[in-house]
């Protein structure tokens, strides 16, 4: 008889070991992030007091210069979870631009958000996240080129509200959302909110998204076209109220694999704005630039990624200054970072 209690209580035991091991396979707690720092320099402009570069780079700063850190916090369960995302750091203040609205700590938050799994088709999600929109993110680490693009900094960068995601199959999917004012992350000061929507198909993505300032269409995707070879593609059309300007733009991102440890990238970008709408620095209306980054990767100990990086930015009107500070059209400059994330 005690044998058989013994037995008994080794299987409960037993068994609520397995179910809590279970339970906690379902949920994680994640730490992780990046840091970076770069060195940039111009190669047909001083770097001195007057040195300038694309406006809209997020790697804009002479010299040796930081770069951001970001620090996230997540917890996966079965059903629901959330991100905690902070930045720290130039790069993340230029992403985070319209903050702080009310806390004085509102600039450090880049992305804060809850989700719930209802069921295995849908997610919802509540809160401030990244946008759905473009290319190119915030994060070095999810970028080859380590400058950005035209059509990146010009936005919009992130949401706060409430979206909606399908799976409908195992290659299409669809998103719905309302948001607050674009990149008012903080509250609602303007009782206005806009409306999202991205169809996917295959790793495609058409995205819409409708502010009451702003209509914006654009395309992102991208195909292997071997297994070294992968292109790229970003393209967005953006339309300002009351026919106020806008933008349209275009780049491809050809990507090639040289080893397990490099690879090296091009980025080629068309981008036009419509009267003085942005940050191409002209200051002439309807002007236009193309821009071509060339970068290599260099990963070390799977961990740290050197990205040494020429970039040459040609704009159809006088945007930039030479090393005489006469105004031209053209800017040629280096950089080399260094991005380890954890």
């Amino acid at each position: 008889m005690k044998k058989m209690f013994t037995l008994c209580m080794f299987s409960l035991a037993f068994g609520l070991f397995a179910q809590e091991e279970e339970t906690e396979e379902k949920k994680s707690f994640s730490f992780s992030g990046s840091i970076d720092a770069y060195y940039r320099a111009n190669l047909t402009a001083p770097n001195d007091e007057d040195a300038i570069a694309p406006g809209s780079s997020f790697a804009n700063l002479p010299g040796f210069s930081l770069g951001m850190a970001n620090i996230i916090a997540s917890y996966e369960g079965e059903k629901i979870g959330f991100v905690a995302d902070l930045v720290f750091g130039p790069r993340g203040t230029d992403a985070i631009f319209a903050s702080p609205m009310y806390s004085a700590t509102g600039n450090i938050v880049n992305q804060l958000y809850a989700y719930w799994n209802v069921n295995e088709s849908v997610t919802l999600t509540f809160g401030n996240f990244n946008t759905f929109l473009g290319y190119e993110v915030i994060s070095p680490v999810a970028n080859f080129n380590y400058s950005t693009s035209y059509l990146f900094s010009y936005g919009p960068f992130s949401h706060t509200g409430l979206k909606a995601d399908f799976a409908l199959s195992d290659d299409l999917s669809l998103m719905v959302g309302v948001f607050n004012d674009t990149d008012l992350t903080e509250f609602n000061p303007t009782g206005d909110y806009a409306a999202g929507a991205q169809l996917g198909y295959k790793d495609q993505y058409l995205n819409l998204l409708y502010d009451p300032s702003f209509f914006e269409i654009d395309f992102t995707g991208g195909f292997n076209l071997s297994d070294e070879f992968f292109l790229g593609i970003n393209a967005a059309y953006l339309s300002l109220e009351d026919d106020a300007g806008g933008f349209m733009g275009a780049a491809l991102y050809p990507q090639y694999t040289v080893s397990d440890t490099s690879a090296i990238g091009l980025r080629v970008e068309y981008f036009a704005e419509d009267e003085n709408f942005g940050a191409i620095g002209s200051g002439v209306a309807d002007t236009s630039v193309i821009a071509a980054t060339l970068t290599g990767s260099f990963t070390i100990e799977d961990d740290l990624i050197i990205k040494p990086e020429i970039r040459l930015d040609s704009a159809s009107d006088d945007a930039f200054i030479d090393n005489d500070l006469a105004a031209t059209k053209s800017l040629g400059s280096f950089l080399i970072a260094a991005v380890y994330k954890f």
